[in-house]
């Protein structure tokens, strides 16, 4: 017969001298699992659109998120959806100011991104929206989304929205959710969106599709390799700023002011009839940020005169219903079953010279219309 225990923890007991085990604190109940289970399916059921359009027009910050968070989903429902909602939107936007801003790695984006939209908040009484083009790992489709812990006090300030996407290597998708999500935040009443994007490549001609002005930042004295920018960004440019223009570095900034002057000078002028400046700035310690947004004012009376304002954002809107249908087709062709099953079969041939990349693709082409009629 086993030796029962006299002791809850028979490590209490005599026979193991030195050893002591407390009895411990009272366990509480157990979970009810049924209730859990009920508030978890709860927070996941969607409202109807108008409860999230009342709340993006009464500037509801959490029900503005979960709309832009059913813009980027890739469920059909959820898609359906945000369709429906952006349409509800779409009267009350359209009344702010889009910004677009870029710039080489290191160049201070966020720190100038905080700087300026603290400006803007404090001094011109305005509310802003950041929208980040973050980057991604082509590999595991991973984001940084450090944007709000870069950008600390704007983060925390009541007339600020701060919301990085991940790209998930779709530029393009990314770039289109974007511009819906502008309309969801002019709609909430953010009068001044900033698009941010990442380094120097392609993002940037999509951020300028979506936006009235564009800010490149650039270093000065940081040698060519690092300037080393295509010209298409610098055309794309309504101004150009030299950052991190304090201490020791600023005898560097007026040259590098002076040498992209020069530069400008050489683009074509633009339909708009602007001409792009050059400033330096600290966004560091706050200087030039007046001088910047002045910039920004004058471009904004220039263009709404001349209707040049109101023109590209027509062209941006036919711009992005073309691209909208592109990525529709494409989505469509490529995620079909029987275009999926015929796909690697044409490949290998190409691979093996079968037949050329031209007739392969005109076959898989042949096969796609067919279904369809």
């Amino acid at each position: 017969m086993r030796h029962k225990p006299k002791y809850l923890h028979p490590e209490n007991e005599i026979a193991f001298p030195g050893l002591k085990v407390n009895k411990g604190i009272e366990q509480p109940e157990q979970v009810n699992h049924e209730s859990v289970r009920k508030f978890l399916s709860k927070s996941r059921n969607l409202y109807p659109a108008e409860t999230y359009v009342d709340g993006i027009l009464n500037r509801d910050i959490t029900l503005l998120s979960k709309a832009v968070t059913l813009v980027e989903s890739t469920n059909v429902r959820h898609h359906e959806l945000a369709q429906e909602i952006i349409a509800r939107c779409l009267p009350y936007s359209g009344k702010s100011v889009r910004i677009g801003i870029t710039g080489v790695p290191g160049v201070g984006k966020s720190t100038f991104i905080e700087a300026l939209g603290i400006y803007i908040i404090k001094q011109l009484k305005g509310k802003l929206a950041v929208l980040a083009i973050d980057p991604s790992s082509e590999r595991t489709k991973g984001s940084i989304l450090g944007d709000k812990t870069r950008m600390e006090e704007l983060a925390g300030d009541k007339n600020a929205y701060i919301r990085p996407s991940p790209s998930a290597g779709s530029l393009g998708g990314v770039a289109r959710k974007t511009r819906e999500t502008i309309i969801l935040c002019e709609a909430a009443g953010f009068d001044h969106i900033f698009i941010e994007t990442v380094g120097v490549g392609q993002s940037e001609t999509a951020v300028h599709s979506m936006t009235d002005f564009f800010l490149l930042l650039m270093l000065a004295g940081a040698g060519d390799e690092l300037q080393g920018i295509k010209r298409g960004i610098m055309e794309m440019a309504d101004l150009i700023i030299i950052n991190k223009a304090d201490g020791y570095n600023i005898e560097k900034a007026q040259l590098a002011k002076i040498q992209y002057k020069n530069a400008i000078h050489l683009f074509p002028n633009k339909e708009s009839g602007w001409k792009p400046g050059v400033l330096t700035c600290s966004a560091a310690e706050k200087n030039g940020l007046k001088e910047v947004w002045n910039e920004v004012e004058n471009f904004c009376k220039l263009t709404t005169e001349n209707e040049s304002f109101y023109d590209k954002r027509n062209q941006q809107s036919t711009y992005w219903m073309h691209e909208t249908i592109k990525d529709k087709l494409y989505k469509n062709f490529y995620n079909h079953p029987e275009i999926m099953a015929n796909l690697e079969i044409m490949e290998k041939k190409v691979l093996n010279e079968q037949i050329s990349s031209f007739k392969a693709a005109s076959a898989l082409l042949e096969i796609f219309n067919r279904i369809k009629h």
